[in-house]
Protein backbone atom coordinates (compact mmCIF):
# COMPACT_ATOMS: atom_id res chain seq x y z
CA UNK A 1 0.00 0.00 0.00
CA UNK A 2 0.96 3.09 -0.94
CA UNK A 3 0.08 6.19 1.18
CA UNK A 4 -0.07 9.85 1.09
CA UNK A 5 -0.58 12.46 2.98
CA UNK A 6 -3.07 15.06 3.45
CA UNK A 7 -1.58 17.60 5.75
CA UNK A 8 -2.20 21.60 7.51
CA UNK A 9 -0.01 22.56 10.31
CA UNK A 10 -0.17 26.02 11.49
CA UNK A 11 1.00 27.93 14.79
CA UNK A 12 -0.63 31.28 16.50
CA UNK A 13 0.43 33.12 19.46
CA UNK A 14 -3.13 33.05 20.32
CA UNK A 15 -4.92 36.58 21.96
CA UNK A 16 -3.15 37.22 25.08
CA UNK A 17 0.30 35.98 24.74
CA UNK A 18 3.05 38.62 23.67
CA UNK A 19 5.34 36.02 21.75
CA UNK A 20 4.60 32.06 20.62
CA UNK A 21 6.51 29.48 22.72
CA UNK A 22 4.99 26.52 20.54
CA UNK A 23 7.32 24.88 17.47
CA UNK A 24 6.11 22.71 14.89
CA UNK A 25 7.85 20.05 12.21
CA UNK A 26 6.55 18.79 8.85
CA UNK A 27 8.85 16.21 6.93
CA UNK A 28 6.16 14.53 4.71
CA UNK A 29 8.52 13.40 2.73
CA UNK A 30 9.40 11.08 5.70
CA UNK A 31 6.34 10.65 7.20
CA UNK A 32 6.92 12.68 10.68
CA UNK A 33 5.25 15.33 12.52
CA UNK A 34 5.87 16.90 15.36
CA UNK A 35 4.07 19.99 17.46
CA UNK A 36 5.90 21.21 20.75
CA UNK A 37 5.14 23.70 24.02
CA UNK A 38 8.04 25.51 25.49
CA UNK A 39 8.06 26.85 29.56
CA UNK A 40 10.17 28.80 31.14
CA UNK A 41 10.51 32.31 32.06
CA UNK A 42 11.88 35.22 30.11
CA UNK A 43 10.99 33.78 26.66
CA UNK A 44 13.61 30.54 27.59
CA UNK A 45 10.00 28.13 27.05
CA UNK A 46 11.05 29.75 22.83
CA UNK A 47 14.39 28.60 23.04
CA UNK A 48 13.53 24.90 24.04
CA UNK A 49 11.09 23.99 21.67
CA UNK A 50 13.00 25.55 18.45
CA UNK A 51 16.11 23.10 19.93
CA UNK A 52 13.54 20.05 20.35
CA UNK A 53 12.38 20.66 16.36
CA UNK A 54 15.86 21.83 15.25
CA UNK A 55 17.52 18.47 16.62
CA UNK A 56 14.69 16.35 15.81
CA UNK A 57 15.05 17.55 12.02
CA UNK A 58 18.46 16.68 11.93
CA UNK A 59 18.24 13.12 12.79
CA UNK A 60 15.51 13.25 10.59
CA UNK A 61 17.69 14.39 7.64
CA UNK A 62 20.45 12.59 8.83
CA UNK A 63 18.83 9.21 8.89
CA UNK A 64 19.87 6.10 6.97
CA UNK A 65 18.04 2.67 6.09
CA UNK A 66 19.54 0.95 8.83
CA UNK A 67 18.90 3.58 11.67
CA UNK A 68 15.24 4.96 10.83
CA UNK A 69 12.65 3.76 12.57
CA UNK A 70 10.94 5.30 16.41
CA UNK A 71 13.50 4.11 18.15
CA UNK A 72 15.66 6.26 16.04
CA UNK A 73 13.29 9.13 16.69
CA UNK A 74 13.18 8.13 20.44
CA UNK A 75 17.22 8.51 20.53
CA UNK A 76 16.04 12.55 18.93
CA UNK A 77 14.50 13.73 21.73
CA UNK A 78 17.01 12.42 24.16
CA UNK A 79 19.35 14.14 22.77
CA UNK A 80 17.27 17.43 22.93
CA UNK A 81 16.41 16.65 26.12
CA UNK A 82 20.47 16.95 27.14
CA UNK A 83 21.06 19.84 25.02
CA UNK A 84 18.49 21.57 26.50
CA UNK A 85 19.18 21.05 29.82
CA UNK A 86 22.96 21.87 29.70
CA UNK A 87 21.81 25.36 27.95
CA UNK A 88 19.99 26.31 31.19
CA UNK A 89 23.06 24.89 33.54
CA UNK A 90 25.16 27.50 31.21
CA UNK A 91 23.31 30.04 30.00
CA UNK A 92 20.30 30.52 32.89
CA UNK A 93 21.43 28.96 36.43
CA UNK A 94 20.15 26.29 36.34
CA UNK A 95 16.44 27.75 35.35
CA UNK A 96 14.32 25.14 34.87
CA UNK A 97 12.81 25.45 31.27
CA UNK A 98 11.99 22.40 29.24
CA UNK A 99 8.84 21.49 26.32
CA UNK A 100 6.26 19.01 25.69
CA UNK A 101 6.42 16.84 22.50
CA UNK A 102 4.13 14.87 20.45
CA UNK A 103 5.61 13.46 17.93
CA UNK A 104 4.13 10.95 15.06
CA UNK A 105 5.76 9.21 12.72
CA UNK A 106 3.81 6.90 9.74
CA UNK A 107 5.90 3.88 8.93
CA UNK A 108 5.28 0.47 7.28
CA UNK A 109 1.65 0.46 7.13
CA UNK A 110 1.52 1.57 10.90
CA UNK A 111 1.49 4.75 13.04
CA UNK A 112 4.05 5.47 16.37
CA UNK A 113 3.86 8.55 18.31
CA UNK A 114 6.11 9.74 21.26
CA UNK A 115 4.92 12.27 23.37
CA UNK A 116 6.20 14.16 27.06
CA UNK A 117 3.94 16.50 28.56
CA UNK A 118 0.42 17.59 27.86
CA UNK A 119 0.73 18.02 24.16
CA UNK A 120 -1.90 15.66 22.66
CA UNK A 121 -2.68 13.31 19.76
CA UNK A 122 -6.43 11.97 18.36
CA UNK A 123 -7.16 9.71 16.12
CA UNK A 124 -10.20 10.70 14.19
CA UNK A 125 -11.53 6.96 12.50
CA UNK A 126 -14.58 6.05 11.10
CA UNK A 127 -16.22 9.91 12.48
CA UNK A 128 -15.19 8.47 15.93
CA UNK A 129 -12.69 10.87 17.67
CA UNK A 130 -10.23 8.90 20.60
CA UNK A 131 -6.94 10.60 22.44
CA UNK A 132 -4.44 8.37 21.80
CA UNK A 133 -2.09 9.97 24.42
CA UNK A 134 -2.47 10.43 27.73
CA UNK A 135 -1.28 14.01 29.54
CA UNK A 136 1.47 14.14 31.90
CA UNK A 137 -0.01 16.00 34.08
CA UNK A 138 -1.26 16.44 38.06
CA UNK A 139 -4.63 16.73 36.65
CA UNK A 140 -4.82 13.38 34.84
CA UNK A 141 -3.16 11.73 37.86
CA UNK A 142 -5.79 12.77 39.96
CA UNK A 143 -8.09 11.79 37.64
CA UNK A 144 -6.80 8.36 37.40
CA UNK A 145 -6.97 8.65 41.35
CA UNK A 146 -10.42 9.43 41.56
CA UNK A 147 -9.75 12.94 43.27
CA UNK A 148 -11.60 14.30 40.79
CA UNK A 149 -13.81 13.62 37.32
CA UNK A 150 -12.43 13.70 34.25
CA UNK A 151 -15.00 16.70 33.01
CA UNK A 152 -13.28 18.82 35.85
CA UNK A 153 -9.52 18.40 34.60
CA UNK A 154 -9.82 20.56 31.83
CA UNK A 155 -10.89 23.75 33.92
CA UNK A 156 -9.51 22.70 37.15
CA UNK A 157 -7.15 25.41 38.79
CA UNK A 158 -3.57 23.12 38.22
CA UNK A 159 -4.85 22.00 34.41
CA UNK A 160 -1.50 24.10 33.20
CA UNK A 161 0.88 22.23 35.88
CA UNK A 162 2.72 19.07 34.03
CA UNK A 163 4.72 16.85 35.64
CA UNK A 164 7.06 15.91 32.80
CA UNK A 165 8.61 17.61 30.32
CA UNK A 166 12.07 17.64 27.62
CA UNK A 167 14.44 19.26 29.34
CA UNK A 168 13.54 19.80 33.29
CA UNK A 169 15.68 17.06 34.19
CA UNK A 170 19.05 15.02 33.06
CA UNK A 171 17.35 12.39 31.69
CA UNK A 172 13.61 12.07 30.39
CA UNK A 173 10.81 9.13 30.06
CA UNK A 174 9.59 9.11 26.64
CA UNK A 175 5.80 7.44 26.37
CA UNK A 176 4.51 5.83 23.14
CA UNK A 177 1.49 4.24 21.22
CA UNK A 178 1.64 2.65 17.99
CA UNK A 179 -1.11 0.94 15.60
CA UNK A 180 -2.32 -0.21 12.30
CA UNK A 181 -3.47 2.57 10.08
CA UNK A 182 -6.40 2.63 8.21
CA UNK A 183 -7.07 4.22 5.37
CA UNK A 184 -9.39 8.29 5.93
CA UNK A 185 -7.51 7.89 9.41
CA UNK A 186 -7.44 11.55 10.32
CA UNK A 187 -4.61 12.48 13.21
CA UNK A 188 -4.69 15.79 15.24
CA UNK A 189 -1.26 17.07 17.42
CA UNK A 190 -1.88 19.77 19.28
CA UNK A 191 -0.83 22.00 21.90
CA UNK A 192 -3.42 22.44 25.13
CA UNK A 193 -3.56 25.73 23.50
CA UNK A 194 -6.22 24.49 21.25
CA UNK A 195 -7.94 21.47 23.20
CA UNK A 196 -8.38 23.87 26.79
CA UNK A 197 -10.75 26.13 24.32
CA UNK A 198 -12.29 23.25 22.42
CA UNK A 199 -14.46 19.81 23.51
CA UNK A 200 -13.60 16.57 21.94
CA UNK A 201 -17.18 17.12 20.84
CA UNK A 202 -16.24 20.34 18.89
CA UNK A 203 -13.11 19.13 17.74
CA UNK A 204 -14.31 15.93 15.92
CA UNK A 205 -16.66 18.05 14.41
CA UNK A 206 -14.29 20.30 12.96
CA UNK A 207 -12.05 17.30 11.79
CA UNK A 208 -15.11 16.14 9.92
CA UNK A 209 -14.78 19.34 7.12
CA UNK A 210 -14.69 19.20 3.76
CA UNK A 211 -10.84 18.80 3.50
CA UNK A 212 -7.85 18.79 5.73
CA UNK A 213 -7.39 22.63 5.08
CA UNK A 214 -11.07 23.38 6.07
CA UNK A 215 -10.62 21.41 8.92
CA UNK A 216 -7.25 22.85 10.43
CA UNK A 217 -9.00 26.71 9.48
CA UNK A 218 -11.93 26.05 11.48
CA UNK A 219 -9.83 24.07 14.91
CA UNK A 220 -7.61 27.24 15.29
CA UNK A 221 -10.84 29.86 14.11
CA UNK A 222 -12.72 27.96 17.13
CA UNK A 223 -9.91 28.02 19.61
CA UNK A 224 -9.55 31.97 18.98
CA UNK A 225 -12.97 32.68 19.50
CA UNK A 226 -13.51 31.04 22.28
CA UNK A 227 -10.38 33.05 23.78
CA UNK A 228 -7.28 32.33 21.85
CA UNK A 229 -6.01 32.16 26.05
CA UNK A 230 -2.52 30.33 24.87
CA UNK A 231 -0.41 29.97 22.21
CA UNK A 232 -2.38 27.58 19.58
CA UNK A 233 -0.59 25.14 17.43
CA UNK A 234 -2.48 22.15 15.57
CA UNK A 235 -1.02 19.30 12.75
CA UNK A 236 -3.30 17.56 11.05
CA UNK A 237 -2.52 14.75 8.96
CA UNK A 238 -4.86 12.65 6.87
CA UNK A 239 -3.83 9.29 5.27
CA UNK A 240 -5.59 8.21 1.66
CA UNK A 241 -4.25 5.82 -1.39
CA UNK A 242 -3.05 7.00 -4.78
CA UNK A 243 -5.18 6.79 -7.58
CA UNK A 244 -3.10 3.92 -8.38
CA UNK A 245 -3.73 1.77 -5.31
CA UNK A 246 -7.53 2.84 -6.06
CA UNK A 247 -7.48 1.14 -9.54
CA UNK A 248 -5.80 -2.01 -7.86
CA UNK A 249 -2.03 -1.21 -9.65
CA UNK A 250 1.04 -1.11 -7.64
CA UNK A 251 2.17 2.71 -7.25
CA UNK A 252 5.82 3.18 -8.87
CA UNK A 253 8.53 4.43 -6.29
CA UNK A 254 8.75 7.89 -7.43
CA UNK A 255 5.14 8.37 -6.41
CA UNK A 256 5.19 11.86 -5.11
CA UNK A 257 2.89 12.12 -2.48
CA UNK A 258 0.32 15.21 -2.55
CA UNK A 259 -0.32 17.41 0.76
CA UNK A 260 -1.40 21.03 1.93
CA UNK A 261 0.72 22.95 4.11
CA UNK A 262 -0.15 26.17 5.86
CA UNK A 263 2.51 27.35 7.95
CA UNK A 264 1.91 30.80 8.06
CA UNK A 265 0.52 33.13 11.17
CA UNK A 266 -3.28 33.28 10.95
Amino acid sequence: MNWRFLTFVQSHPGKVRPYNEDACLECADEGVWVVADGMGGHKAGDVASKILIEIIQEYVRGATALTWGIDYLRQAIAKANSRIYDYSQQYLNGETIGTTVVLLLVQDGLYHCLWVGDSRMYLLRSNQLSQKTRDHSQVMDMVEQGLIDKAEAENHPMANVITRAVGVEPNVTVDQVSGELVWGDIFLLCTDGLNKELSDHLIAQCMQANSVTDSGLALMHSALVKGGSDNITCALVQLTRSEMDYQGAVCSDDTVPVFHKRSNSY
